[in-house]
């Protein structure tokens, strides 16, 4: 448990980083919002609802795992800069810019072969036919959107992070505007529907790779940071460096983001309303889990810098908090999401039948919200320690291993339908919070006994 004099020392520090860092992730979900309640509006709100939630989710599969091989910016960065070393900073920036154009192919290239895979999996082919144009779409904003998690890791880390905030705050607005226009054919453009909203996300991508690019060569230039003197030359080893502590963290990704997509995907075969009930549910319980995932952030960048001085107990310290917050945050989401199920669901679709499917969800998702804050920032605490391997561990062996086996046995063995997959998905995620919560206490033993000189930097 952590100290109340030390929870009084640390939690305004925290706050201050990790606010902007949480408003800039709802922003970012609230993206995902705009669009399922957008397209919710049209004729025949079921199926849109059901293309764009698949369509996305296949997407953000890919490119996600792109950002996630990014994150080793959070280790590098952090501790780089809790030293002193800026320019350390800024070469690690350039590899991670070199790293992001050298994946954009790689991971826009499968998005042309949905169609088959949908097809095979049994998903109805009116959601076919609008999920496919949608996610091509879509993915052509996967280069800006690397770059900006490129930007936006190596800004956060070194304590930048009101500018991440207002980047998406006013991409929402842009998005919005765009889908206004592109979905319902306003201001003379064709009326696109669903696959309008994926264009518009795309362009509010390039936006904000544009704003966080545009702020850090405007403050170069004002702070003298030399940024552009910085040497462009590859360095294997950095590179090496960059990949190894990311890959751990983009397989962390891709295997919980992965599950649901597999999970959209099954819930696809039982039609379009246990699909748009799914969908209105995971966008609800990831608008919550953006709080924690801010706070997470903040607390890789806290726990790194911490340890980049060779200071220990304030990486304990940084840590505790931050999972402290987390979790106080997620029981208060919890206990609204089994208050006020029926006014949520409402919020995206006037549809009895989803309504009613949906608020069978969302009891599901309130049960493991608590959990939900302790794996995610205890993952933020480590990744920030240099630990990216536990996480990773953790989500492969409670996901695949125990939590979609049971919930598709009890979706289509058992009867459950769509809330038996997530059954099982609530369990995998309260036994890696309660696992992940443990190895964050072993680590933080292991940093205070070891001597200063032997504390996992990263060089």
């Amino acid at each position: 448990m952590i100290r109340l004099q030390t929870l009084r020392k640390e939690i305004r520090p925290t706050l201050r980083l990790a606010i902007p860092l949480v408003l800039a992730e709802l922003g970012w979900m609230s993206m995902a919002i705009v669009d399922t309640m957008m397209v919710g509006r049209l004729p025949n709100s079921a199926v849109a609802i059901a293309a764009v939630s698949l369509g996305g989710i296949l997407v953000h599969v890919l490119a996600f795992f792109g950002g996630g091989l990014l994150i080793g910016l959070d280790t590098l960065v952090a501790q780089a800069f809790g030293a002193g070393r800026r320019e350390d900073c800024h070469r690690s920036l350039v590899h991670g810019i070199y790293l992001s154009l050298a994946l954009t192919p790689i991971l826009m290239a499968p998005v042309w072969f949905f169609a088959p895979l949908l097809r095979s999996a049994r998903i109805a082919p009116e959601v076919v036919s609008l999920a496919v144009p949608y996610s091509k779409a879509l993915a052509w904003g996967t280069l800006p959107l690397l770059l900006y998690f490129a930007v936006r890791r190596c800004m956060q880390a070194m304590n930048l992070v009101r500018p991440i905030a207002f980047a998406l705050v006013t991409a929402n607005i842009i998005n919005a505007v765009g889908n206004w226009i592109l979905i319902y054919g306003k201001l003379g453009a064709p009326a696109m529907g669903p696959v309008g909203s994926g264009w518009s996300t795309a362009w509010a991508r390039i936006y904000l790779a544009a704003v966080l690019v545009g702020y850090l060569l405007w403050y170069d230039q004002k702070h003298r940071t030399e940024l552009l003197r910085t040497p462009i030359q590859p360095e294997l080893k950095r590179i090496r460096r960059l990949i190894a502590l990311g890959f751990p963290a983009a397989m962390q990704i891709t295997l919980e983001i992965g599950v649901f997509a597999l999970v959209t995907a099954l819930i696809g075969r039982l039609g379009a309303v246990a699909l748009a009930s799914h969908q209105i549910a995971l966008n609800t319980v990831s608008f919550t889990y953006m709080v924690p995932l801010g706070i997470s952030s903040a607390a890789a960048v806290r726990v790194g810098q911490a340890i980049g001085r060779k200071d220990p107990q304030g990486a304990r310290d940084a840590g505790g908090t931050a999972i402290f917050l987390g979790a106080a945050f997620m029981a208060c989401a919890s206990a609204l999401l089994l208050l006020f199920p029926r006014w949520i669901a409402r919020l995206y679709t006037p549809d009895d039948m989803v309504i009613r499917s949906t608020i069978l969800l969302l009891a599901a998702g309130a049960a493991f919200q608590l959990f939900d804050g302790l794996q995610t920032v205890a993952t933020g605490a480590l990744r920030g320690a240099g630990d990216t391997r536990t996480p990773m561990l953790c989500h492969f062996t409670a996901y695949w291993i125990i939590g979609l086996p049971l919930g598709a046995w009890l979706c289509f063995r058992r009867g459950w339908g769509a809330f038996g997959l997530w059954a099982g998905l609530s369990l995998a995620l309260i036994l890696i919070g309660i696992v992940l919560l443990f190895a964050w206490r072993r680590r933080v033993q292991r940093m205070v006994l070891a001597p200063a000189n032997e504390l996992p930097v990263e060089v």
